[in-house]
């Protein structure tokens, strides 16, 4: 009798450890656009997730990665899932800036931290109570606007063209770089738009060209913001090119090829890392993201929005110990303690630049996050003063 009791007792005990075992594990749910227009973005972001470690303070971590395909309603279909069925602890996603913003309700209605890759500042602007669950690693558009417009005044750019993508990261740029075009007193000639999968712009850069620009500013993001460029090169345009840092990428390069010579863009530091002084602050946490990218992946193929996903990573191994010193993973406490470590970061030095996060601020990266670089015999280049 008490064989058969050990017997009936022993399956229902090592359910129960079982189940112990799975509440005490950390779950990250990520979206990324591994396939689609922003897929030389998503790739790399979706190989870092593989290099993250599978263990902070104590507790195993599971990412549950998902394809969004570049696609807003299929990044809500998964943030869903992930937070109904998988039941994360933190979200991580998506690629590109529409993505992201459609996950914003998601995040706040289930009370789920969540860390954009994308690069709109109206991701984490302002702080509201939809917002107040939501941080990204990517630099702002605002940020890199500033980087930009500075550069075109110190090179003497009086007259600038904008064509962007025509959804919010295009939107986004538009607004953030007029702002400070018009205070450096750069006046905007044009304002074109195109779709992330059109095959052609002529009509926009025909218009673009009538306006006879100093420069031209182009706000796509992956191997589709080569389009415009490509074309204005083919119609004979002599002025300075300018792009953002959503094309940091060798994708970009490839696709874009000679008739990216001599662009202008801004980025973090670590698409240049080795080129930087030893005395940048950056360097070297820059470095160890690069090398073990290389490790794995090959060298030269590193990218810039894989450094997203590592500073995502970054920021979980940060706010793991202080938010379990709250409550055990799997519970809304754990999740809304997750969310308040996040906010509290400070100093942190990842792939893009040092972190510091305040109640007004989910991003958290000041100037030492960028850097302006130029893209001359095919490579990327730390650009020298404007001339």
């Amino acid at each position: 009798m008490k064989t058969k009791l050990i017997g009936t007792l022993l399956p229902a005990l090592i359910s129960i450890a079982f189940a112990g075992a799975a509440m005490a594990q950390i779950k990250v749910g990520v979206t990324v656009s591994a396939t689609g227009p922003a897929a030389s973005l998503g790739i790399p972001e979706k190989n870092t997730f593989a290099l993250l470690p599978k263990t902070i303070a104590g507790k195993t971590v599971e990412y549950i990665v998902l394809d969004d395909a570049t696609d807003t309603t299929t990044a809500v279909k998964n943030t869903r899932k992930l937070v109904t069925e998988d039941k994360v602890d933190l979200l991580i996603g998506s690629t590109v800036t529409p993505n992201s913003l459609a996950m914003i309700d998601v995040a706040a209605e289930s009370g789920t931290p969540m860390i954009s890759m994308a690069a709109s500042a109206s991701i984490v602007e302002p702080v509201d109570a939809r917002r107040h669950w939501v941080f990204k690693t990517p630099q702002n558009d605002s940020h890199m606007s500033t980087a930009i417009t500075a550069h075109m005044a110190d090179a003497g750019v009086r007259t600038v063209a904008f064509i962007g993508f025509s959804d919010a990261y295009g939107e986004g740029w538009y607004r953030e770089f007029a702002k400070l075009a018009e205070l450096r007193k750069i006046k905007l000639v044009a304002n074109e738009r195109f779709a992330r999968p059109d095959t052609s712009v002529t009509g926009q850069i025909l218009k673009i060209m009538a306006s006879n620009p100093d420069a031209v500013l182009i706000a796509g993001s992956g191997t589709p913001a080569a389009l415009p460029q490509k074309t204005l090169k083919e119609r004979g345009y002599k002025g300075k090119i300018y792009q953002t840092h959503g094309v940091a990428n060798n994708d970009f390069l490839r696709v874009c090829g000679k008739d990216c010579e001599g662009t202008l863009l801004p980025s973090g530091p670590m698409l240049v890392a080795e080129q930087l002084p030893d005395s940048n602050p950056i360097k070297k946490s820059a470095l160890i993201y690069k090398n073990a990218y290389e490790k794995a992946y090959g060298a030269g193929n590193v990218s810039t929005f894989g450094g997203h996903a590592w500073d995502a990573g970054n920021l979980l191994a940060a706010a793991v110990p202080q938010a379990l010193k709250t409550a055990e993973p799997g519970t809304p406490a754990f999740r809304k303690a997750l969310r308040d470590a996040i906010e509290n970061t400070r100093n942190l030095a990842g792939a893009h630049g040092i972190v510091n996060m305040s109640a007004t601020d989910h991003l958290g990266l000041d100037q030492r996050a960028r850097v302006m670089v130029q893209i001359v015999d095919g490579k990327w280049k730390l650009a020298g003063a404007a001339n």
